[in-house]
């Protein structure tokens, strides 16, 4: 849930900070406060298009801030999160924008600076957005097939992963098909070009770790007088004689005649004894280091030689010999199939035609459970209109099919084009009215009517697209009486699954809010401000009162808004 908003220098915002509640939050107040704006800063916050004109004149920059409380760790969110690289670790995201005064944006999730788009993507996860006038998910045809498998998602998850597990051979080999039998010139200069670079790299005759080992040899080639000088003085400080090791040897003598007297003497023979014997050791190793030692330019040149061609082959095919050798190792699979051609086809063919033929079947299953599930959908949705008094509507939702080309596979008797989703193409279809024929939801007329039909699917669907917080904006504009109740109880439902914010100018949406606040502005000098207060049980009556009303609080209205308050604590509890 969006649990805090932060709002600096927008629109005529100067600095706004709001604490958001679970459940049906109504924010009302007088046309022109400021409502919408705050909805707009919300927008932006989720990735919605920003501008300029958005930046409170004078200020060089506007700020929006949104804190989220993620109480499922499961949510999609964190996925998201996840793939973009940014930290998961807490139940809290905090998304950030900064408008400047040129119309460019800084975005950021959880401190890391991100692009618009990823904002977009996350912001979608959390939030959405639905105004009177606005194509949001719903009225978007591309997303009904996502909104029926979100409804039925039990029954349609485990036919749509086999279909989605198939479907992923099915292109890969179709891939492959059209490489082997792309055009013939290309595949020559191709087959060309990786039997020059395999020649080059088998030439080469790399072993595994050779640059590492041809390095540690150069480092000592090159150090030949440090090291020869370094150890022909160490070995002569300590063999010889009067040298080190003679004078450690007359020290173990001389203390082994007294090691008997006294506990302390033996330790020190022991620690001396123990020394000499280790030195005599690390003479020896001098010696024979000593004696290997040699100074070789020409083996020096030839590893240098050796290095260049290696890094030469670095830059072509690999930062390392492995990979260089995976390289030709990949590349000669490569050319075995260019070379064997027309094998390697009729071997793609025979297995995409398998994979096609169990592909279809799947498909097949899975518009099949599909078309039971949407009957189901068609049932709810037409409950839920008939309690926003549009019993006389009727919902359907249409199937068809892509038709394909020549090379994609027949389905009763026509070339059909397979999609990442199904054989499919889904479209939810709407008559408000008896004998008007059945249309796109997503080209039926603005108004009363699309609030209700809205709103009922989102009642629905809420349970299902997983979003944290929705937000209405004005969307019971155009309607009254007992449609008016319909719909605060349709949102009021809604706030049941998901946390709801809601722009209402009906008193019937305002008695239903858990939390009730107030927007207005006031000027102060030359400028405006808007603020945003919490409304105690007293307030809430007037302003609902006034609602009423339009103009003049009188004790009848404020009456009627008592009665509203009741009503609404009593449909609370039935639906609770």
């Amino acid at each position: 849930m969006l649990a805090e908003l932060s709002i600096r220098n927008f629109a005529i915002i100067e600095e706004l900070s709001v604490s958001f509640q679970k459940g049906l939050t109504v924010l009302t107040g007088e046309t022109g406060a400021g409502k919408s704006i705050i909805i707009d800063a919300i927008g932006l916050l989720v990735g919605g298009r920003g501008s300029s004109e958005f930046v409170r004149f004078g200020m060089e920059k506007a700020e929006i801030e949104g804190l989220f409380i993620m109480e499922e760790k499961t949510h999609s969110c964190f996925d998201k999160l996840s793939d973009f690289g940014i930290d998961t670790s807490e139940d809290m995201i905090v998304l950030r924008r900064d408008i400047l005064s040129n119309g460019k944006s800084v975005c950021r999730v959880n401190g890391k600076l991100v692009t618009l788009g990823i904002l977009r993507e996350i912001g979608q996860t959390l939030l959405d957005i639905h105004g009177q006038h606005e194509h949001q998910q719903l009225m978007d045809s591309d997303q009904h097939i996502k909104l029926l498998d979100q409804f039925s998602e039990e029954v349609i998850r485990p036919a749509f992963e086999e279909y989605s597990h198939l479907f992923k051979q099915y292109q890969n080999l179709s891939y492959q098909l059209k490489n082997l039998t792309e055009n013939e010139q290309q595949l020559a200069h191709r087959l060309d070009l990786l039997q020059f670079q395999y020649q080059e790299i088998e030439q080469a005759k790399l072993e595994p770790g050779e640059d590492e080992l041809l390095m540690e040899e150069k480092l000592k080639i090159s150090n030949y007088q440090k090291v020869y000088k370094a150890l022909h003085s160490s070995y002569h400080s300590l063999h010889g004689e009067q040298k080190g090791l003679d004078w450690i040897s007359l020290a173990m003598s001389q203390l082994e005649d007294i090691a008997s007297i006294d506990a302390h003497y033996k330790e020190l023979y022991e620690t001396i004894s123990s020394t000499f014997y280790q030195l005599e050791d690390a003479i020896y190793s001098l010696r024979d280091q000593l004696d290997g030692l040699e100074h070789d330019p020409e083996r020096l040149n030839m590893i240098e030689s050796r290095l260049n061609e290696i890094n030469q082959l670095k830059r072509k095919y690999g930062q390392t010999v492995m990979e260089i050798l995976e390289y030709a190792s990949k590349i000669e699979e490569e050319i075995d199939e260019l070379v064997n051609r027309d094998s390697h086809i009729l071997k793609v063919k025979k297995q995409l035609s398998e994979v096609m033929e169990d592909l279809l079947v799947e498909a097949e299953n899975l518009s099949v459970i599909r078309k039971k599930s949407a009957k189901s959908l068609e049932k709810a949705v037409l409950k839920e209109l008939a309690e926003v008094y549009m019993d006389k509507a009727d919902f359907s939702i249409n199937f068809s099919r892509k038709e394909g080309t020549h090379t994609d596979p027949v389905v009763n008797g026509v070339n059909t084009k397979l999609q990442k989703d199904g054989l499919d193409i889904i479209e939810f279809f709407i008559s408000a009215n008896p004998g008007e024929p059945l249309k796109p939801i997503s080209k039926i007329a603005s108004g009363g009517e699309l609030s209700r039909i809205m709103l009922a699917m989102k009642t629905i669907f809420s349970k299902h697209q997983g979003v944290t917080s929705i937000i209405f904006d004005e969307v019971d504009t155009g309607v009254s009486g007992r449609v008016a109740q319909a719909i605060a109880e349709k949102i009021y439902r809604v706030s049941t699954n998901s946390q709801v914010l809601c722009i209402s100018h009906l008193p019937q949406v305002a008695a239903m809010a858990d939390t009730h606040l107030f927007i207005s502005k006031e000027i102060t000098g030359d400028r405006t401000k808007t603020s945003v207060r919490t409304l105690t049980i007293e307030e809430k009556t007037t302003e609902i009162a006034r609602m009423i009303s339009g103009v003049e609080v009188t004790s009848l209205t404020l009456q009627h808004s008592k009665e509203l308050l009741i009503l609404a604590e009593q449909l609370k509890k039935i639906s609770s």
